[in-house]
């Protein structure tokens, strides 16, 4: 089992800049495909971006790529998802989950993954 935690959501404003956290726990001796995924009111959840388990390959959803980064920190067992240039269209509620299948891949397919956190709400206002 992993658990995972999500951290460092708010209010920014349009333009402005937030960084995410999702600290990993328990079975954490080998590294997992972690995901963001966010899921705005009235919509369903979707893909944000994804790195592989060694972070050597990432990818991102086309709405957002150029404006966020996804990187990992192994030895705090962290991930983290840096968005700039927000804009009010990015306000969700963000997920990070991690996937036990194999960590070559940067999965995008929310059925992928196994282990999710319990969400931070971002809020980008105009």
């Amino acid at each position: 089992q992993v658990q995972l935690v999500e951290s460092g959501g708010g209010l920014v404003q349009a333009g402005g800049s937030v960084r995410l956290a999702c600290a990993a726990s328990g079975r954490t001796e080998r590294s997992y495909t972690v995901g963001w995924f966010r899921q705005a009111p009235g919509n369903e959840r979707e893909f944000v971006a994804s790195s592989s388990g060694t972070g050597s390959i990432t990818r991102y959803a086309d709405s957002v790529k150029g404006r966020f980064t996804i990187s990992r920190d192994h030895a705090k067992n962290t991930v983290y998802l840096q968005m700039n240039g927000l804009k009010p269209e990015d306000t969700a509620v963000y997920y990070c989950a991690a996937s036990s299948g194999s960590s070559y891949i940067a999965r995008y397919k929310e059925d992928d993954y196994d282990y999710w956190g319990q969400g931070a709400q971002v809020t980008v206002s105009s």
